[in-house]
């Protein structure tokens, strides 16, 4: 049986068929942002004749990026995919160039498509931990305190942004049952106010785990997708990516500690809501009734998913395999223990990476494009022909600047790839080489909480259901992530190596 779409409330309907390809493009996206990419589109090829074609990816490049910003209004796969694939139909791009880059950033991918999935099955254990916490801290501060250290250190061995999202789940669970635990004889009024008071308590939770969970996934090889392709091409395991970065990363996490507190406890920049009795008592009602319901088999799982959880540690600090290979592991074992043996209940585990990892191939293409047209060289140049620390202090604000505008997956390949190039060369030695590599993945870990779009824990944390409810805006997640950026920022760039000695 054919399905017949329906026209949305307030749209007008559709009544010739170019007006159907045209509302179909790019989805619900607004129309000016359609006819953008259109404009792209008919712009390179026009520049491609005449303007040639370095000039012409520099556009195409600075489009990307566009797409990148824009990523609330559209998800970039679409619009960015779409001006990638004319780099390569335009010829500024070759088919091999972009496969030789998957070709490198395999680690990366398998990352992306397994140990996401991964942490899917690890879901009940992580759900009962982060309650409790929850529950059992009731100073404020320290509550706010506890939840930055915990994702900070749940982020530096798996995924920040799983993890952030088994955090959304909980918060908007317990919101939920809030608002349906309210009186009906409640008037509109002081239920309004009640929410908000609420809201506020979760946006500022949330804010706190977020930015913990972006703050320690610079500490580990696995704690962001950046850091493996980094580490892949200097050649660091687990512990090396350690000890290279641990000077700077380390104290990142201190000073975004010291930050948490002082502005939980001032009540500055949009924090300082307490935990309200009433949502206390609810959120404890809840818990029992879950503790009630609980059966041996359920008890079980949770047990079987912490010992995998700690298995996965040891893998990871050992690197006993590629960070991908030990996520599929994790995925076999997690999975059997707990009974998940269906195939669809299988696939859900794989909806929240593969999108992000297509996006990814689709970066690719862009940084192909980037070493056959040479467009870094001049840039990567001044930078190399600087020395000592200026050279680590610039090369940490480039490519964290660009990070907080676009993605810093994105930033952080293009740039390891030029500093690689100059290895190879000989122009740097390697210690200048580890000293780069360890400003990169600073640079594109921490800058880039400026904004939403720098980083996918923070994105996907804005765009979930749980923003609407407790009304965390772009704006005002902005606000609430300037303390965090301007302090830890601050911090590493003092403490950037200085291989030369200068």
């Amino acid at each position: 049986m054919a399905t017949v779409a329906i026209e949305p409330t307030g749209r007008r309907p559709v009544r010739t068929l170019a007006h159907a390809f045209a509302r179909n493009f790019m989805g619900t996206a607004p129309n000016w942002y359609k006819q953008t990419i259109l404009a792209f589109v008919v712009l390179n090829v026009a520049s491609v004749a005449v303007l040639g074609p370095v000039v012409t990816s520099w556009l195409i490049l600075a489009q990307f990026i566009f797409t990148l910003s824009m990523a609330l209004k559209c998800y970039p796969l679409q619009p960015g995919g779409l001006i990638a694939i004319q780099a390569v139909v335009l010829g500024l791009v070759s088919p091999e160039q972009v496969y030789a880059e998957v070709e490198t950033g395999l680690s990366v991918i398998l990352l992306l498509v397994f140990m996401v999935a991964a942490v899917y099955f690890l879901k009940d254990f992580l759900y009962a931990a982060l309650t409790k916490i929850i529950l059992g801290v009731r100073s404020r501060v320290a509550l706010a305190a506890t939840m930055f250290l915990s994702m900070a250190f749940l982020s530096a061995f798996l995924d920040a942004l799983t993890i952030l999202a088994i955090l959304v789940t909980v918060c908007a669970t317990t919101f939920e049952f809030y608002a349906r635990g309210i009186p009906a004889h409640v008037s509109a009024a002081d239920r309004a106010k009640r929410l908000e008071r609420f809201s506020d308590f979760i946006r500022c939770l949330l804010m706190h785990s977020g930015l913990g969970a972006v703050i320690g996934g610079v500490t580990t090889l696995v704690g962001q997708p950046e850091n493996v392709i980094v580490g892949a091409a200097v050649g660091w395991d687990f512990a090396t990516f350690f000890r290279q970065v641990d000077q700077m990363s380390l104290p990142a996490v201190a000073a975004g500690l010291i930050t948490c507190l002082v502005v939980e406890h001032f009540k500055l920049f949009g924090y300082g809501h307490s935990l309200p009795e009433d949502a206390l008592e609810a959120m404890q009602n809840q818990a029992a009734e879950l503790k009630a319901a609980s059966t041996p088999q359920y008890r079980a799982t949770v047990l079987a998913q912490a010992g995998v959880c700690v298995c996965l540690i040891v893998a990871l600090a050992f690197h006993i395999a590629e960070v991908g290979l030990i996520g599929l592991a994790v995925i076999v074992f997690a999975s059997a223990a707990s009974g998940v043996t269906d195939e669809h209940r299988i696939g859900k585990a794989f909806e929240a990476g593969l999108p992000f990892t297509a996006l990814l191939v689709v970066f690719f293409v862009v940084v192909g494009m980037i070493h056959e047209q040479h467009l870094f060289e001049p840039v990567m140049a001044w930078v190399l022909g600087m020395q000592g620390k200026t050279q680590m202090v610039w090369l940490y604000l480039t490519n964290g600047a660009l990070s907080a505008i676009s993605d810093n997956v994105f930033v952080a390949t293009v740039y390891i790839d030029q500093v690689k190039a100059a290895f190879e060369k000989g122009l740097i030695d390697r210690a200048t080489l580890d000293a780069m590599a360890g400003a990169i993945v600073m640079g594109t870990g921490i800058p880039a909480m400026a904004t939403p779009n720098g980083h996918a824990a923070l994105l996907f944390l804005l765009t979930s259901a749980i923003a609407g409810m407790v009304k965390l805006s772009y704006t005002r997640m902005i606000w609430m992530c300037l303390p965090f950026m301007a302090v830890t920022t601050t911090v590493v760039a003092f403490l950037l190596p200085n291989p030369s000695g200068l």
